[in-house]
Parts: structure tokens; sequence; C-alpha cells
């Protein structure tokens, strides 16, 4: 197991400063997941810890070691790409194989390595099939197996699961967890998938325009963004965001919607949150709304209301009972509010 240290990192493309200053410290054995929208710098950040990107400033150390200016080949992690990246004339072993044979090790050692490879990742069947003999899962299999069979301190994992059906998302993020638990050693994991960061994730870093906007567990990021930007990218369906106004009786305007503000905020803008899991419906509640849109999903849908000019996403279990144009009462769970200033800044 390896501590990835990350200080004062600076990253610049021509001109484009693509990292800021970014420090991040990576605690051994965790897994971490780097969770953002496309172009936040989160892939630029994972490719200069395994050295495929010159860095502008700042310090990268793996192990305790300044790794910098290393090559890739001596900084001791395995990386795992989203494109697969096999070797399509070789088979699955020669796959597994080929890195150890390139870093001149026994050939004892080298069929030990990938036998057991193999066997974590249920590859024993495949291993002398050639890539375009294999299903999407199996490829991902094979190029997690190649980064695994370096036995290496840390695995960076660059979407690994995008191209990938959603049945096979689901199976393969399963057995990455699990993976995790048998080798115990540090993963760094970049997606734009929320449920991947929430089921994967030790801690997840929420990045933005290379810069990070929080770091927390899961339950952390989602119970309590520091961020209006975390609070909508963190969560599906997204939360429902209400601007409005607060008086200074303490009372939150929007539109026909009117309820008690956070007791320590000063008169003026600001943006209410609320989960679609917070959303309460039935008679007794205070608002009026009427039904826009349902969306089955199963063991629970999704009821769309409409309220004045605001469209909000309620969460409800099981089969839908409501029908489209239905009007109905609606409230929050007070206890559950996210409360958030005119510069996007959580209030307490």
């Amino acid at each position: 197991m390896s501590r990835v240290c990350i200080q004062g990192l600076n990253i610049r493309f021509g001109g484009h400063e693509v990292i800021r200053h970014l420090d991040l410290d990576v605690q051994s054995g965790e897994f971490l997941v780097l969770l953002g929208p496309s172009g936040c710098g989160k892939s630029t950040l994972l490719h200069s810890i395994a050295g495929l990107n010159p860095i502008s400033g700042g310090r990268i150390l793996i192990g305790e070691q300044d790794m910098s200016q290393a090559e890739p080949s001596a900084r001791g992690v395995g990386m795992v790409f989203q494109s697969y990246a096999l070797y399509p004339h070789m088979s699955v072993h020669a796959n597994l194989a080929f890195p150890l044979k390139m870093a001149g090790l026994p050939k004892a050692e080298i069929e030990a390595r990938v036998k057991r490879a193999a066997a974590m990742l249920q590859l024993d069947a495949l291993l002398q099939r050639r890539p375009a003999q294999l299903s999407g899962g199996q490829r991902q299999r094979v190029a997690i197996g190649r980064a695994v069979v370096r036995e290496a301190g840390v695995l960076l994992l660059d979407e690994p699961l995008s191209n990938l059906d959603a049945k096979l998302r689901t199976e393969l993020r399963r057995e990455l967890k699990q993976l995790h638990a048998r080798l115990g050693n540090t993963m760094i994991y970049v997606t734009h998938d929320q449920v991947e960061a929430m089921t994967l994730a030790t801690r997840i870093v929420v990045m933005h325009e290379g810069a990070i906007q929080q770091i927390g567990t899961p339950a952390e990021v989602y119970e309590r963004p520091r961020t209006l930007r975390v609070a909508s990218f963190v969560g599906s369906p997204t939360i429902n965001r209400i601007a409005g106004k607060l008086n200074a009786n303490g009372q939150f305007q929007s539109g026909v919607l009117q309820l008690a503000g956070p007791a320590s905020a000063p008169a003026g803008a600001l943006t209410l949150g609320v989960r679609p899991e917070d959303v309460m419906l039935g008679a007794g509640q205070p608002f009026e709304g009427r039904v826009e849109l349902i969306e089955p999903l199963g063991g629970q849908h999704l009821v769309w209301l409409r309220c004045g000019d605001q469209a909000l996403c309620a969460v409800l279990p099981g089969q839908p009972t409501l029908q489209t144009g239905e009007a109905l009462h609606f409230g929050f769970d007070a206890r559950r509010l996210h409360w958030f200033d005119a510069e996007g800044l959580r209030l307490e």
C-alpha cells in the first residue's frame, strides 16, 4: 500500500491552466474517487500522478518519495484506461504477462502472478482467447488484471466502466469494490458518474474547473454539501433548487412558496436545496401543486410537480398511484433542508 500526496500542483497546457495549486492527500489503502463533470481536470490529475502528463509546479509524492519528474515505469503504479488498451494480437494470458516480461521478472514469478490475477478476476477460462473474442466486461477485467499483476501499491483507474452497458457497470462496480477489499491497495478512480462515486468511494473529491470543491465520505458530501454546485452534482435525481429571498422577519419567499429560513442568515438572496426524497406529498402539507410528469423506475417512481413557476421532483416508493394533471399538497422535511447564500456557499 502507498500514500499519494499532492502538494501545490499546477498543470498548464499552453496558455491554459488546467489545475491550479491543488493539494490532496490520499491515504494508504483508501479508495478515493475523483468526481466531476467533463473538463474539470480529474483525468488530467490522474494522468499526472501516473507520469503521463508533465506538471508545471508542485510535487507528487508516492509512498513518501518525490515522483514529480520520475518516469511512469518508476512510479510503482498500475493504470487502467477507459479504452481497455489491450494488445489485439495477444491472448489474455500474454496481455497479463506483458508488463511483467518488460520488467524482467522470472518466468515462474510471471506465471504465479498471472494465475493469481486470473483467479481473482474470473479470467481462468479465458486465458487463451484474444480480445476480439471477449465481451466488453471481459476486456475490462483483463485491463484491470494487467494493472493488478504488477502488484503496485497504487492503482489508477480512468473511467474504466464508462464504455459498458448498465448491467455490466453494476456487476463490475461490485467486483471492483470486492477487489479493493481483497488487495487493500490504494485506488484512485476517475468518474463523472455519481452512482459509481457514492458506491465505491472511501472518500469523494468533487472537482470543478481544476479546483477541489469538497472532499469527504459519500455520506458527508451528500448530506452536507459545502456549495450549491456540489449539492447539484451529487445525487440522482438532482437536488431541487429554489431561488428566493429571505426577508427581515426570517421568512423565505420564492413565488408562491413561503417558509421559515435559516436562523443565522441575513436578509437577502438565498437558494433552498431540497433532495427529492425530502419532498413530502399528501393532505396536511402546506403547499399546493400539480403533477406534470410521472417516471416509473420499478421499485420507486419520480413525481414532477409544478407550483407556480417552480418545478420540483419527489421520489416515492412502489408503483405510481397519482395521475398526470392531478392537484396535490406537498411540503418539505424541515430537518433536511440545505440553504445556500448568494455566492452558493452553504449556510448552517
